[in-house]
């Protein structure tokens, strides 16, 4: 099989538009459809129907077992397996060596709509190593005599069925236990049934394109406050050592700085931090070093410690400081030199903690799927529900060459909060059907669910690619849907672009149909969280630098890629990054010119109004320039006016707007994103590595440090442009709930101020200004939360 570029099949006029489509979701399934297998409810706290997809039909075969099987005439031994016929499409169990009673039990599923038989057959049969398998005995079934089961029917009872001969004529030796009924995609056998849509797949290939729920590890920080050290021992007596601590956590490495005063008895007081992953599967290794030049350093001591030993930190609280004795690194282990080396040793005074009051994996992104701490005693109650119908995909591009022919093996991926879910592989369509449906609690709906496709590249088990490296799966598409841009209880069902930037422009792989609806348990806790802090506390308290954030996030990323690369089936470090935009951060021209112009969007306004206001001086329209001579005369003489009808003019725009307001979520742009109008050497840029291929010594130095320069003014140039379009959301219903709660208080507030004498007001106003610190809090104010919680148009960027 050949991987082609997709790039290579454009497609004439391309919608990159939004489409609404109307799927039949839950006409047919009996008592609401009590979900099965394809959820995953935290705690038994929600019950969900199975009313986000189209039902889709199964027949199910379960080969549980056989008995009192027949040996060979020849081998004088049975090494038996069973099976499963139906039409074309043929299943085999495993085989089990010398065994006339063997234990199967693994379920087949044949999609109804391509059943093309009225018989079942299950066959029976030896392997033999040289010439064919022998027949032992087969079982058929009329498919008008299977029964139909639904969820939550308990499942069918499989039971024994005597064997029969070739023509079905007479019965033979042996009996075979199976169940067959007629099911749906709720049925709990669905996830680890073979398919037959996937029968080609063979080998390690199978566990590779199951739909599977994956759970984030637990990640914490670990803070190590490294103090001072007592009794340094350096190998040259006649010099002051120039002291510094190495720490270690995995693949994390960090330093301190040199000891400020060359003595034996050096200070730091530094913290260093890094995230752990529970199960804790790596200890902290400590090394004193002595500098004693730029390219060499001595080890004068050495220490590993278990994580677990460690306390966990869940608030500000302080933490006791602990002397560790350090192992004189090359030390020999005599019992007698031990006692010694014990009694002088070099100690090391450390103030180390686990701190499970930070959200540690995505903090530092836009598109933050969980703002919960790492504690779970620190979790609050859930404001809603979330329900992902994930239906099919149309439209998708070929993604490699098979038999001399284009095809596609396309599953999804949506990640939300500390849960992932995986649905199974399809194999060679371009309009994938899954029909799968999942749940998650909601802890704060000013969160993002990010999905993917990709195509799957492990269907064999040993792929390579043209290097001999491990085959990657390839990107088909990304979306993201921001929470608070819902209405509750509404299904949201729209066909949603999967567009990829590639070296060559903005492509359109296919569409993604989803239903989607979040549900709100309390509106008055929703409202509270809107003005709670948007992180946990401890990262105001005790906050982060940018640099430690970036390095950190990164090294979160990377733990979380290698515990979910070992599940099985695996999900692949080149997914987890593409869900968690580990890119993000890199220089783009594209990017920055994006960024450039949301903001000249934002200030178009501004100008819009200077040119209003110059013509109204210059008498272009008589009319309205003497109404404005009333208005300025009128607040003039009246000031106590201005802020109350400021406020009402602002509630009277958002109730005008409410009529205009946005009926779909928002989706990728490629206008906003810049991605039609990109140049080509700006597209070699952004998909240059970092740091940059270029053959040049200096010109690499110089671009890589423009690179980083410029990155992080794309970032503050970002940031602006969000604050702006919040600013710009507080009246456009694109969150229907903060635009409701602006909207109420700008009422009160132009009711309050019209009651009420100005002098009061910027009395009462300045006093609050001016209070005491003792009366100001470390958190953010309310309206400060409330704003930050407000969206922006940066989900919908590329």
């Amino acid at each position: 099989m050949q991987q082609i570029n997709p790039t290579a099949h454009p497609n004439s006029q391309v919608d990159y538009e939004l489409k609404d489509t109307s799927p039949r979701l839950g006409e047919q399934w009996p008592n609401g459809g009590v979900r099965g297998a394809g959820g995953w409810i935290s705690g038994d706290k929600f019950t969900s129907t199975y009313d986000l997809v189209e039902q889709m039909y199964y027949l199910y075969v379960r080969v549980v077992k056989a008995k009192d099987l027949p040996t060979s005439a020849i081998t004088a031994s049975c090494d038996p397996y069973a099976e499963v016929k139906l039409g074309n499409y043929k299943g085999i169990t495993r085989h089990f060596e010398k065994k006339t009673n063997p234990e199967w039990n693994q379920v087949f599923a044949f999609s109804k709509d391509r059943i093309q038989s009225s018989v079942l057959e299950v066959f029976v049969k030896d392997k033999e190593m040289v010439g064919r398998d022998d027949y032992l005995g087969k079982v058929a079934f009329d498919m008008n005599e299977v029964p139909t089961r639904v969820p939550p029917d308990s499942p069918l009872a499989p039971q024994w069925y005597r064997l029969e001969d070739r023509r079905g004529e007479g019965k033979v030796k042996g009996q075979i236990m199976l169940a067959v009924w007629m099911g749906t995609q709720a049925d709990e056998a669905f996830p680890e049934a073979w398919h037959s849509d996937a029968a080609s797949v063979h080998g390690e290939g199978v566990f590779n394109i199951r739909s599977k729920v994956y759970v984030s590890p637990k990640l914490w920080y670990l803070r190590v406050n490294v103090i001072e050290a007592q009794d340094i021992q350096p190998y040259d007596k006649n010099r002051l050592p120039e002291v510094f601590v190495k720490a270690q956590v995995g693949n994390q490495a960090l330093k301190t700085k040199i000891s400020p005063t060359r003595t034996i008895n050096p200070m730091w007081n530094e913290d260093l931090v890094f995230v752990a992953a529970e199960p804790f599967e790596e200890q902290l290794v400590l090394t004193v070093e002595d500098r004693l030049h730029p390219s060499k350093d001595d080890v004068l001591g050495k220490i590993s410690l278990p994580l677990n030993i460690f306390e966990k930190r869940l608030d500000h609280r302080p933490v006791h400081s602990r002397w560790f004795n350090l192992e004189k690194f090359g030390f020999g282990i005599l019992e007698g030199d031990r006692r010694k080396e014990l009694k002088f040793s070099t100690r090391v005074h450390l103030r180390v903690c686990l701190e499970g009051g930070y959200h540690v994996l995505d903090e530092s992104t836009m598109y933050i799927s969980d703002q919960r701490p790492t504690s779970r005693q620190l979790w609050k109650q859930p404001v809603g529900m979330l329900e992902l119908g994930i239906l099919s995909a149309q439209n998708l591009l070929p993604m490699k060459t098979k038999n001399g022919r284009g095809t596609t093996d396309a599953y999804c991926v949506a990640k939300y909060g500390q849960k992932w879910v995986r649905t199974r592989t399809i194999i060679d369509s371009f309009s994938p059907k899954w029909n799968e449906q999942y749940v998650w609690e909601v802890y704060d709906p000013c969160t993002v669910i990010t999905l993917g496709i990709f195509h799957n590249c492990h269907l064999g088990g040993n792929e390579k690619a043209a290097g001999g490296s491990p085959e990657r799966d390839s990107r088909i598409g990304k979306v993201r849907i921001r929470l608070s841009t819902l209405e509750a209880d509404r299904i949201y069902t729209h066909s949603y672009p999967l567009l990829v930037l590639h070296p060559s422009g903005v492509k359109k792989m296919g569409e993604l149909q989803l239903a989607i609806r979040f549900t709100s348990l309390s509106l008055a806790n929703m409202i509270y969280h809107y003005g709670q802090p948007l992180l946990p506390k401890m990262h105001y308290l005790h906050p982060f630098t940018v640099n430690q954030l970036d390095s950190l996030r990164y090294q979160a990323m990377n733990i979380v890629a290698v515990r979910l690369g070992r599940a099985e089936p695996p999900l692949r470090k080149e997914v987890v990054e593409y869900m968690l935009d580990v890119d993000s951060h890199m220089w783009s021209m594209r990017r920055s010119k994006a960024n450039f112009f949301r903001i000249m969007s934002l200030l178009s306004g501004i100008i819009t109004v200077s040119r209003w206001f110059d013509d109204v001086c210059h008498w272009k329209n008589p009319i309205t320039t003497v109404l404005v001579h009333v208005l300025f005369l009128i607040l003039i003489w009246y000031p106590e006016l201005i802020l109350p009808t400021i406020f009402l003019y602002m509630y009277l725009i958002g109730m005008w707007n409410y009529r205009y307001r946005p009926r779909h979520p928002p989706h990728m742009d490629t206008k906003l994103s810049w991605a039609e109008a990109v140049n080509p050497d700006e597209l070699d840029e952004e998909f240059d590595t970092f740091p940059t291929s270029r053959p040049h010594d200096m010109v690499q130095m110089r671009y890589d440090r423009l690179r980083s320069v410029a990155g992080r003014i794309q970032t503050v140039v970002g940031d602006m442009a969000t604050q702006g379009e919040r600013f710009q959301s507080l009246l456009s219903w694109r969150d229907p709930r903060a635009t409701s709660l602006f909207i109420l208080f700008c009422l009160l507030a132009a009711m309050t101020l019209y009651i009420t004498p100005f002098r009061v007001v910027a009395l009462l106003t300045g006093l609050y200004m001016l209070r005491h610190p003792r009366f100001r809090s470390k958190l953010p104010s309310v309206p400060s939360n409330f704003f930050k919680r407000l969206p922006a148009r940066v989900d919908s960027m590329i």
